[in-house]
């Protein structure tokens, strides 16, 4: 079967998103309704997390996009996104039925690691 859409294409375009949830990330630093999503039990300072992961965001994205250490960077998304669920998003999904976030990021996660099963090993 002809694929209608090449699977790099989709790839870039999957790393694209991550480099540029990544840069808004960073532009929203410090944005109280960011900061205010975040746990109050994780420690430090609450824009420290998402400096870090912003950067983990735009690391993914650009192994993606170029196509280098892609398998290590997509499993590293995954991960990172289902921790986001249990550390971040369940608590609000439980109480407040707030389900968006939480299914946002499964969907991310699975596609990361369709990607990370489909690339070579370098």
């Amino acid at each position: 079967m002809t694929k209608l859409i090449p699977s790099r294409l989709a790839e870039a375009a999957y790393g694209l998103v991550m480099l540029a949830f990544g840069v808004l990330h960073f532009k929203s630093a410090h944005d109280a309704a960011m900061l205010k999503s975040l746990p109050s039990y994780l420690p430090g300072d609450g824009s420290v997390w998402i400096y870090v992961t912003g950067s983990a965001f735009m690391l993914a994205g650009l192994a993606i996009v170029i196509n280098k250490y892609k398998r290590f960077a997509c499993y590293g998304l995954a991960a990172m996104l289902l921790v986001f669920i249990l550390l971040v998003h369940l608590e609000p999904a439980i109480n407040e039925k707030s389900y968006y976030q939480p299914l946002k990021d499964i969907g991310l996660a699975m596609g990361a690691i369709l990607i990370a099963n489909n690339a070579s090993n370098g």
